[in-house]
């Protein structure tokens, strides 16, 4: 899943409200953040592949180590562990853990059968990118349900907020819609190429913090 992701970033805050946006999306992305660094260290493989769905021209390969059950109820631990520490909250901290584990969930849906269980051959997915307009309708279901949420959580929106907020929400759905219907990738690019591309993330998590930032706060 792609802006999916994201918009069960944006339901947690409004579970927590006083946490700030970027920490939901991080929880959510977690396996997708770290995913291009073992792709970087030869770790895990992706490759690009235009046979693989009409949606996502990935071929996953090998990435146990960031997707597979297994190590994503192992981030949801420790991410519950550590948070309980630093928020001092065993609620936020359960939301956390749970954001990170969701991810696994809704590629379970979304993927082909290339999600591992642990580090085995046995791989499982129920394929909705091989709808495009399946994929559409479900993800941005659940993106608007996202943004919904989000903006009940009463976010206090100045002007500059707003701007950066809306600003974000826009190049997701450009960003979304682009890799759906726009050109495709060359199948010959290095994977050290896709792995950088992965790292663009981030400035949608940057974008997420000042959005949700208030004058006064630090990460809650």
């Amino acid at each position: 899943m792609l802006i999916g992701h994201f918009a069960v970033g944006m339901c947690a805050k409004k579970a927590s409200p006083s946490v700030n946006l970027a920490v939901f999306f991080i929880a959510a992305l977690f396996v997708d953040l770290i995913f291009p660094i073992f792709v970087l260290l030869d770790i895990e493989h992706v490759s690009i592949d235009h046979s693989i769905t009409p949606v996502v021209p990935f071929n996953l390969s090998h990435y146990p180590y960031s997707h597979s059950l297994l190590m994503s109820v192992v981030y949801s631990l420790l991410a519950f562990i550590l948070c309980t520490k630093w928020f001092k909250s065993k609620k936020i901290s359960f939301i956390v853990g749970l954001s990170i584990f969701s991810h696994w969930i809704l590629d379970f849906i979304t993927h082909v059968p290339d999600l591992p269980i642990t580090f085995g051959d046995y791989k499982v997915g129920l394929g909705l990118w091989n709808s495009i307009w399946g994929t559409i309708i479900i993800e941005g279901s659940l993106f608007i349900i996202g943004v919904y949420f989000y903006l009940k959580s009463k976010p206090g929106f100045n002007k500059k907020r707003n701007i950066i907020f809306w600003s974000m929400i826009s190049l997701l759905l450009v960003a979304y819609f682009w890799g759906i219907f726009g050109p495709k990738p060359p199948e010959n690019i290095p994977e050290s190429a896709i792995a950088w591309a992965g790292f663009s993330i981030w400035i949608i998590v940057i974008m997420g913090y000042f959005a949700d930032k208030k004058e006064t706060s630090k990460l809650t």
